[in-house]
C-alpha cells in the first residue's frame, strides 16, 4: 500500500550512501523504516515498464526504487538470475565501492536490460542501479547481506546511438558544405577562365589588326 501524508512537491533523491547506510541496512535487519517510500517487488519478474505502476513515489520523473530478494540462478550458486520474461538485466562496467565514515558499507552494481535472449538481446535505454550492502555491515548475523538488494531503475532520455547518429549527421553535413564551397571555388575558376579567353581574344584581333595595316603599307 502506498504511503499517505507525502507533502506537496514531495521528492525523494537519497544518495548512494542514504540508501545503503539507512534504507537497505535496516531493510535486511527487519528495523523498520521511518517513512514507508520503497516496495519489495521481485524485480525480475517484472519488465522495466511495468514499474512504475508499483512505484510508492508521486513523481513523474522515470526513477523508481525497490527492494528485491536475491533471486539465485542456481541453488548453491552466489549468481543472480536476472533474466525477465522478455529479457535479461546485463551488468556493464565495474562495481562501485559505497563509503561512509572512510569504511566500505555496501557495493554499487550497474545493468542494462537486453530485450530477447542472450547473446542476441537488444540494448535498451533501462538502466539499474543495484546496492548490495556489506558483510561487516550486518551486526554479525550470518547470510542477511544477500536477502535483499536496494535497486534504483530509471530510462535514460537519450539513447547512446542518438549521439554517433548526430555525429555522423554533422559529418555529413560538413561534407556537404566543403563539396558547395569547392563547387563556388570551381565555378569561380571557370569565371576567371572565360574573362581570360576573352582578354586574349582581343589582344589576338588588335595584334591581327595592326599586321595588317603594316602590310597594306
Amino acid at each position: 500500500m502506498a504511503p499517505v501524508g507525502l507533502p506537496p512537491g514531495f521528492r525523494f533523491h537519497p544518495t548512494d550512501e542514504e540508501l545503503v547506510n539507512y534504507y537497505l541496512k535496516r531493510k535486511v535487519h527487519g528495523q523498520s523504516i521511518e517513512l514507508d517510500i520503497i516496495p519489495e517487488v521481485d524485480l525480475y519478474k517484472c519488465e522495466p515498464w511495468e514499474l512504475a505502476e508499483k512505484s510508492f513515489l508521486p513523481s513523474r520523473d522515470p526513477e523508481w526504487y525497490f527492494f528485491g530478494p536475491r533471486d539465485r540462478k542456481y541453488p548453491n550458486g552466489c549468481r543472480t538470475n536476472r533474466a525477465t520474461r522478455a529479457g535479461y538485466w546485463k551488468s556493464t562496467g565495474k562495481d562501485r565501492s559505497i563509503n561512509y565514515q572512510k569504511r566500505s558499507i555496501g557495493m554499487k552494481k550497474t545493468l542494462v536490460f537486453y530485450q530477447g535472449r542472450a547473446p542476441q538481446g537488444i540494448r535498451s535505454n533501462w538502466v539499474m542501479h543495484e546496492y548490495r550492502i556489506e558483510e561487516s555491515e550486518c551486526n554479525n548475523t550470518m547470510g542477511v547481506q544477500d536477502s535483499y538488494a536496494l535497486c534504483r531503475v530509471f530510462k535514460k532520455n537519450v539513447p547512446a546511438g542518438e549521439f554517433e547518429k548526430q555525429g555522423e549527421c554533422s559529418s555529413s553535413q560538413a561534407k556537404a558544405n566543403q563539396e558547395q564551397v569547392t563547387d563556388f571555388e570551381d565555378a569561380g575558376e571557370s569565371s576567371t577562365a572565360n574573362e581570360n579567353d576573352k582578354d586574349n581574344s582581343w589582344m589576338q584581333f588588335i595584334v591581327e589588326d595592326l599586321w595588317c595595316s603594316n602590310k597594306t603599307k
